[in-house]
């Protein structure tokens, strides 16, 4: 496939230059050549050819998965850590009422300090 993907670029590429070397043509006329006729159908092309080994990709990652899960281990157990898997223990909520009424420079909502 890439032969091919290889070959097409370099038919692109001459096309491009016999463009920029014509006596009517431009530098500029070359690189939109270049780009119309070969980046942007090349990458589809790509693209559209790799679809199937993405979507084995997904569906192996997706059965490891499946596999960890019905096994009991978490499938990215690995990545976590002591903190994450700790719930909070502290006894109050995040920027709750306390800590407001420690800092004297923070007004209440609706008052001026």
């Amino acid at each position: 496939m890439y032969l091919i993907v290889i070959a097409w670029i370099y038919v692109v590429l001459m096309m491009s230059v016999a463009e920029a070397s014509n006596s009517n043509g431009s530098v500029l006329g070359a690189l939109i050549t270049f780009v119309l006729y070969g980046a942007v159908p090349v990458s589809l092309v790509v693209y559209l050819m790799g679809a199937p080994a993405r979507s084995k990709a997904i569906k192996k990652r997706d059965a490891e998965a499946r596999a960890a899960y019905l096994a009991g281990t978490p499938h990215d157990a690995h990545l976590e850590t002591a903190s994450s898997i700790e719930p909070d223990t502290g006894g109050h909520a995040a920027g709750s009422a306390q800590t407001v009424a420690m800092n004297p420079s923070i007004a209440p909502v609706g008052k001026k300090p």
